[in-house]
Order: C-alpha cells, then sequence, then structure tokens
C-alpha cells in the first residue's frame, strides 16, 4: 500500500511539471499534482476572507481579491489541461471545490465589500454584513469537507493510505469559524447599543437638545439590555475576555448617560436660554434698558462661562474613558482571535 500525508488539503510532499498537458504514471503523483494547485487556492482564499473582517482599507482588500482571482483562474485552467490519471471523474470533483472559491472572490466577496463600506451605518446594514461573511464561510467550510470526502475516496480507491494532520485546513477552518462566530456574535451585541451613542453625538454637534435627551435615553436602556444579553452568553472555550471587555463598554455608556450628558445638556439649554435673554436686551433701546434686564445678561454671562469650563472637561472626560474602553476591547478582540485561531 502506498502511503502520503495529508497536511491541510494538501500533501507534504509535491512534485513540480511543467506541461501545460500533464500526464501522470500513478494516482500518488495526480495527488500531488492537485495539492500543490489547491494549496495556493483554498488557502489563501481562506485567508483572505479572513483579512477582509480586519482590513481597514476596502481599497486594499478589493485589490487583493481581484489579484487572487488571477490565481484562481490560472489553478483552474491548469488543472483542466492536466490529463486526469485513468480518466477518473475526482477531477470534476476538485474542480468544483476550486470554482466555488473562485465564485466566493467574484461574486459573495465583492458584494461583502461593497456591503462593509456601509455596514456602519445602521444595525441593520451590519448585521446584514456579517451575515454575509458568515454564509460566506460555511459554504467555503462545506465545500472544503467535501473535497476531504472525494479526496480519501481517491486515495481509497486507488490503496493510497493517507496519514491523518492535526493541520488539516479543514479541521482548522472548522475551528476558526466558531471562533469567529463567538466573537461576531458579540460585536453584534456591541453594536446594537454603540449605534445609539453615534446617534448620541451626532444630535449633541447639532445641539439638539431634543435629540441628545431622546437618544441618550435609547443608549442607556440598549446598554442596560446588553448587559443582560451577555450574562447568557457562554464563553468560547472558558474565555470571557470579549464578554468582559464588552461590558466594560456598556458601563461606559451608562455612567455617560446618567452623569455627563445632562451636564452637556444642560450647557444647550444654558446657551438658548442665553440667546433669548441676549436678543432680548439687544432687541431694547439702549436708554430703555432696565437694570433687571441687565443684571440678568451679566448673571447669564458667567453662568455660562462656568458651565461652558465644565462642559469642555466633561466632553475631555469623555473622549478619553470612551477611547480607552473602545481600544481595550478591539485589543482584546485581537488577542482572543490570536489566541483561538489555528496557526498556519
Amino acid at each position: 500500500m502506498k502511503t502520503l500525508t495529508k497536511s491541510c488539503i494538501i500533501l507534504l510532499f509535491f512534485i513540480s511539471f511543467q506541461s501545460n498537458a500533464q500526464q501522470f504514471n500513478t494516482a500518488v503523483e495526480y495527488l500531488e499534482f492537485l495539492g500543490e494547485e489547491l494549496e495556493t487556492v483554498t488557502k489563501s482564499t481562506w485567508k483572505y476572507t479572513k483579512a477582509v473582517a480586519h482590513s481597514k482599507s476596502d481599497r486594499n482588500i478589493n485589490n487583493k481579491r481581484k489579484t487572487l482571482i488571477k490565481t484562481v483562474e490560472k489553478a483552474i485552467s491548469k488543472i483542466e489541461k492536466a490529463k486526469a490519471y485513468n480518466n477518473d471523474d475526482y477531477k470534476s470533483n476538485v474542480l468544483k471545490h476550486i470554482r466555488l472559491n473562485e465564485s466566493l472572490l467574484k461574486q459573495d466577496y465583492a458584494k461583502i465589500i461593497d456591503m462593509k463600506a456601509v455596514a456602519e451605518q445602521s444595525y441593520d446594514l451590519m448585521e446584514a454584513y456579517i451575515l454575509a461573511q458568515e454564509l460566506a464561510d460555511k459554504k467555503m467550510a462545506d465545500s472544503q469537507a467535501e473535497y476531504e470526502a472525494n479526496f480519501y475516496a481517491y486515495a481509497a480507491k486507488h490503496n493510497i493510505n493517507i496519514i491523518e494532520s492535526d493541520n488539516d485546513l479543514g479541521k482548522k477552518m472548522t475551528i476558526s469559524n466558531a471562533v469567529f462566530n463567538h466573537s461576531n456574535a458579540l460585536y453584534l451585541i456591541f453594536f446594537k447599543v454603540y449605534i445609539n451613542e453615534v446617534y448620541l453625538w451626532e444630535a449633541i454637534n447639532k445641539n439638539d437638545v431634543s435629540g441628545i435627551q431622546q437618544n441618550a435615553n435609547a443608549l442607556n436602556q440598549t446598554a442596560k439590555e446588553g448587559l443582560e444579553i451577555l450574562k447568557t452568553i457562554e464563553p468560547y472555550k472558558n474565555d470571557k475576555s470579549i464578554i468582559l471587555a464588552t461590558k466594560a463598554v456598556f458601563d461606559f455608556f451608562i455612567d455617560e448617560t446618567e452623569n455627563k450628558i445632562p451636564v452637556i445638556a444642560d450647557f444647550f439649554i444654558l446657551q438658548e436660554d442665553f440667546k433669548t435673554i441676549k436678543n432680548t436686551l439687544e432687541k431694547t433701546p439702549q436708554k430703555k434698558r432696565t437694570k433687571p434686564q441687565v443684571d440678568a445678561y451679566n448673571k447669564k454671562i458667567k453662568e455660562i462661562n462656568k458651565a461652558g469650563t465644565t462642559y469642555n472637561k466633561t466632553n475631555n472626560q469623555l473622549n478619553l474613558e470612551r477611547q480607552k474602553v473602545l481600544e481595550k476591547l478591539e485589543t482584546t478582540k485581537s488577542k482572543f482571535l490570536e489566541r483561538h485561531i489555528p496557526k498556519d
């Protein structure tokens, strides 16, 4: 019996072939040839799908996608031109798998990149973006499982002994998808709360007191609901790091809305009061201005100057605290993925 060691989707040893219309003397040679082509395509495509989630440059990941498509097309062409060993239909199974990777890159991930560009505009868009990623991952994992089943069947048919390895890509995909599903689920819980803070600060930047109060209430409520939801989340392999980091962000949002935003809202209300007093005073001829009017104006100036100082201090404090908890969450997520995603 011939023995072959399987590592990832490929073999540990490869034979290089130069002819465009290659022929093979043994089934082992054919498996090695296909393994070499599939390593480049499947592993690179899988890595690319993971990079999409973390890249900050949509243009960069789109350029990488186009380059990878060319690599896939070359591999397909090379496999198509090579003559299958004993005209076996295993070739069509391999091409089906590699074309799935091509389809993911040309269609699914083209759409995913577009979805990513607008995902942060609303919770629904973010949820759709993440679900699209998970669906693409599942397609790839299912195709990989089917390919590996065909791989073993072909090896058994030709009396080739395959020594399994813990480094098999199919196993890595299964583990990685579970890790990302946990991370994505927590991110959606976070984002459903976080988007309300985005809306809150849009209202603050517009000096919209009504909008501030409305969005502060929504943020406070969703943050408290988020804390309750976090209690129900099962840690991945007892790793609570992202759960705890998300909780810290929600605690910040609650403190922000209950203790800091009222200070900011009061400042804007005071500004409106000052504008009213100022406009009234300016419309009153100087000779007709009363002492109470002038005193009220001067008093309001002192109040708004004091409130302005408090507003700036509160705003700066919020910015520092927000940056701290959000950066901590990002760092925690990165370390979580690094701990649990299988190494190459």
